[in-house]
């Protein structure tokens, strides 16, 4: 309603109009055409009644065509009832119902104009000024009272009507209104109806897209209270339930522009992905989508969901069921009246004169017309003969909403009967205290009414005057079935009951067609998300050593595992060790096991031949000692390969230096003994101290138990122990991650272990360089200098390699192989420079194997100084005198290790 000032504007009018009738009589009138047409029906209570028995009509008219269905079948409905009411001894038993029946013609403005019919007998009215033309006051006749309202259909009428009944408390009862507006009781407080809210139909609707798996879907609602009120109602349920997005939420215009709906589709499809459609329209609205979407070859692609204005009727669908194939509707739970069917089809002209559009109503379904005084007759069309018979001679199917109509009055007739028996206990008729029908009384007695309808389901009204919602679901089929058209699938009252297998899609398909934004993420997948609209998302994938927490987010398996192939979680990481089949470790074993054979060989010929010549001479003490520690350093593969634990890990710290350092602590001694010696005995005939064996075995432990003592050290400040590597193989693919078993032996302190051997390796190269000199006769320097110059060498090529792999996936296995594989090459170069050219001899040419002749002290030193000058000489191109003779007193002992003195 405009307002308060408009709806007095109005009474003003109708108490004018009134008078006209009085002064004017009603014949002259109606010949004004002013006069409203309605139906009036003798009783002792009055009710009233609105219904759209024609349509809108076009621009500056009121009223257009008939409306057979929605008009004269529901008007009809409300006469059947009456007729029944009336004709029941045991529901307002001598209490006879009237009723005053008028036509909205599907306009708000209109019928609310109608609607103050209802409301003249409770208008104080001052006729003291009023006079007829022949000056006679006007004889005004008592109005008749309107107890009740039944009406109206449009929600937009229902709500104009409804501010107006409010302000008399006259009580109404809709049978289609569906807007939930109208469950404002503040605003509406009189009205209620017998048909459910959009809520319900919102809420049921809001269930079948779940249950269809659908996410993002937009809405269409035709321009009005009912098709915004139900978009409204569908996206606050929808918020509420979380879980649904809306991707375009169009409204139809009331009047829309050429191209318009081709316009809508065009909206439509700049969120593809949003195929589910949820459409509050009219039946022309729904048809012209359905064409624009045909227009441009998207059968198939929509999915529409349609309230109840579509519900299970074929209008909307006419020509276009290709494109309305799957589309899924509701409508209220409803039954056929056998009763109204057989009332309706025996009317006739003759026996239904007090129904004034009947008439009408008769040349629309039959295509024929009547002769009727002032009317002409359209030469066009067939005369009526008045004989022609409903379904018999035209098509006839009971509308939809004649049980709800029947059932609204039904509900008046309750609440009558249940305020008779209140107030009136022992009258048989209305008793005084029922006249007038005191509305408010009346209001409290329909929400309080609970009787089978006329369908056998229970009608009743919650707080809100709402009657309870019962919904079908259909679905319009069309492939795959003998008999194409609308086919129940479910149910819905106060939950949902869906047969999911009896619905059918585009070209007969079962599965259900996707309507969502975005599509689930894989087995390890996040999403992530789109800011602002809850179903759309991209999926990421869990990469690395990240497994899926959560739908949203990834998070790091713990250090010592990785995660599952699907990464749905995490699992342990293998762990490994250097097996002693792998490649990494047969060459390395290989090598040693050649050389602790080659070793093995060479100690026990010089055990066999301890006392040869060739034995005594090479520094038999010292010799031992050095095997011993080629032997360690061959065997400390074999400790590095074995599976570590706490005893092989304590071996491979006390053997791992150990070997190499009594080795190079042993040659130190013997070149710092060569190049002693020899420096001495440049000086002086008298030999340099500390180059006995003893001596000489003091040195080279002296030199060894330095490396013991740091060992020692590290044994008590960290004691031996495995540690289960999981950084070492951790490569970008987690399904090669792998835990290497190892000791607890750092790259640092693996070089540490061995920088002490390496200073005397250094330090014996340094001695060796200086030794050069020494004439091959009479010593093995020369032998030790390509040893240690060898062994540099191997030593320098091992530090790139070892350091070079330290980021390979494959650390240890390269760095142990290569640690292994140097040391056995320095072990082999001193095996091979120092001690296999002697068992060679020894055993292939003992003839060689003799004692020399000893030389003394001063001959051997004057045999040096003489050499160093004949160097120079060469150098200078001068030849010199040796500076000394012969020393024949003096002799070098062939054994190596003393020097004597004969006479």
């Amino acid at each position: 309603c405009d307002g308060h000032s408009n709806t007095l504007t109005l009474l003003s009018l109708s108490h004018f109009a009134t008078t006209l009738e009085v002064c004017l009589g009603p014949e002259t009138w109606a010949q004004q055409g002013t006069q409203p047409h309605s139906i009036k029906i003798e009783g002792d209570i009055t009710l009233g009644g609105l219904f759209p028995v024609h349509s809108r009509g076009p621009a500056g008219v009121p009223c257009g065509e008939i409306k057979r269905e929605k008009g004269i079948h529901r008007m009809e409905a409300m006469l059947y009832a009456l007729d029944q009411i009336n004709s029941d001894p045991d529901l307002l038993p001598n209490i006879t119902l009237g009723a005053r029946i008028l036509d909205t013609c599907s306009r708000d403005t209109y019928a609310l104009e109608q609607s103050l019919t209802f409301v003249q007998a409770l208008i104080q009215k001052d006729n003291s000024d009023v006079r007829c033309s022949n000056g006679e006051p006007p004889i005004i006749p008592k109005p008749e009272r309107v107890v009740g309202v039944i009406g109206a259909s449009g929600s937009s009428v229902s709500i104009m009507v409804a501010n107006v009944l409010r302000l008399f408390a006259i009580p109404q009862i809709s049978y289609a209104s569906t807007a939930p507006e109208l469950s404002d009781k503040s605003r509406y407080e009189f009205f209620s109806r017998v048909v459910p809210p959009d809520s319900y139909q919102a809420q049921a609707m809001v269930d079948i897209v779940k249950a269809m798996g659908w996410n993002y879907v937009s809405t269409l609602a035709s321009e009005g209270n009912y098709g915004e009120s139900g978009v409204d109602a569908f996206l606050q349920i929808s918020r509420e339930a979380g879980g649904l997005c809306i991707a375009q939420s169009i409204k139809i215009p009331r009047e829309p522009k050429p191209g318009g709906f081709d316009k809508i589709i065009k909206r439509l499809m700049e969120t593809s992905n949003a195929r589910g459609v949820i459409i509050f329209a009219n039946e022309d609205d729904i048809r012209r989508v359905l064409e624009a979407a045909k227009r441009v070859n998207l059968t198939g692609h929509f999915l529409f969901v349609g309230s109840d204005s579509w519900g299970a009727k074929s209008s909307p669908i006419l020509d276009q069921e290709d494109v309305a194939e799957g589309a899924v509707t509701i409508l209220p739970k409803r039954a056929s009246i056998d009763g109204f069917d057989n009332y309706f089809t025996s009317r006739s002209l003759e026996n239904n004169r007090r129904n004034i559009w009947f008439a009408e109503y008769w040349e629309d379904d039959f295509k024929c017309k009547l002769t009727r005084p002032g009317i002409k007759y359209d030469l066009g069309r067939r005369k009526c003969t008045g004989e022609e018979r409903i379904a018999q001679e035209s098509q006839y199917e009971q509308e939809g909403k004649v049980q709800f109509v029947i059932d609204a009055v039904y509900v008046m007739a309750h609440a009558l009967h249940s305020m008779h028996l209140d107030l009136c206990p022992s009258s048989m008729g209305v008793c005084e205290k029922m006249d007038p029908v005191e509305g408010s009384k009346l209001l409290q007695y329909i929400r309080s009414v609970n009787f089978n309808g006329s369908a056998g389901t229970g009608v009743m009204f919650n707080e809100n005057g709402d009657a309870p919602g019962r919904y079908d679901i259909f679905q319009f089929q069309l492939s795959n079935t003998t008999n194409p058209g609308y086919r129940c699938i479910g149910q819905w009252t106060n939950h949902l009951r869906l047969n999911a297998e009896e619905m059918q899609w585009s070209g007969g398909d079962s599965a259900v067609p996707d309507s969502v934004c975005s599509f689930p993420c894989e087995l390890g997948e996040r999403k992530k998300m789109v800011k602002g609209v809850p179903c759309c998302w991209h999926c990421e994938l869990c990469d690395g050593y990240q497994y899926q927490q959560d739908e949203l987010n990834c998070d790091m398996c713990p250090f010592d595992m990785r995660p599952m192939p699907n990464r749905t979680g995490c699992r342990s990481t293998p762990i490994i060790k250097l097996e002693w089949s792998s490649p990494w470790a047969i060459i390395p074993v290989f090598l040693a096991v050649l050389g602790i054979l080659a070793t093995s060989g060479c100690i026990i010929t010089f055990i066999r031949f301890n006392d040869s010549p060739i034995v005594r001479a090479s520094g038999r003490e010292l010799s031992y000692v050095l095997l011993t520690g080629i032997f360690l350093i061959y065997l400390i593969t074999f400790l590095m390969i074995a599976e570590p634990s706490a005893p092989v890990c304590a071996f491979r710290r006390l053997l791992l230096g150990l070997g190499m350092c009594i080795t190079y602590s042993a040659m130190l001694t013997k070149t710092n003994r060569i190049y002693r010696i020899f420096e001495q005995g440049k000086k002086a005939v008298t030999p340099p101290p500390f180059i006995s064996p003893a001596s000489q075995l003091i040195i080279t432990f002296i030199l060894i138990g330095v490396q013991l003592l740091g060992v020692f050290i590290w044994f008590g400040v960290v004691p031996p122990h495995t540690i289960i590597d999981y950084e070492e193989q951790r490569p970008p693919n987690p399904e090669f991650a792998r835990g290497v078993l190892k000791c607890d032996m750092s790259d640092l302190a693996l070089v540490l272990c061995l920088s002490y051997s390496i200073v005397l390796m250094v330090t014996c190269t340094v001695y060796a360089i200086k030794s050069r000199g020494v004439p091959e006769t009479f010593n093995e320097a020369k032998p030790i200098g390509f040893t240690m110059y060898t062994t540099c060498i191997v030593w320098l090529a091992f530090v790139p390699i070892f350091f070079g792999t330290a980021q390979s996936t494959e650390k240890m296995f390269i760095q142990t192989t290569t640690l292994t594989v140097s040391m056995s090459l320095s072990a082999t170069v001193s095996l091979g420079m120092l001690y296999i050219p002697k068992v060679y001899v020894i055993i292939f040419h003992p003839e060689q194997n003799v004692q020399k002749r000893k030389k003394s002290f001063k001959a051997v030193a004057s045999a040096v100084t003489t050499q160093l000058s004949q160097k120079e000489d060469k150098q200078n191109g001068e030849p010199k005198k040796p500076l000394h003779g012969t020393q024949k007193g003096s002799t070098w002992n062939g054994k190596g290790h003393t020097w004597n003195r004969k006479g």
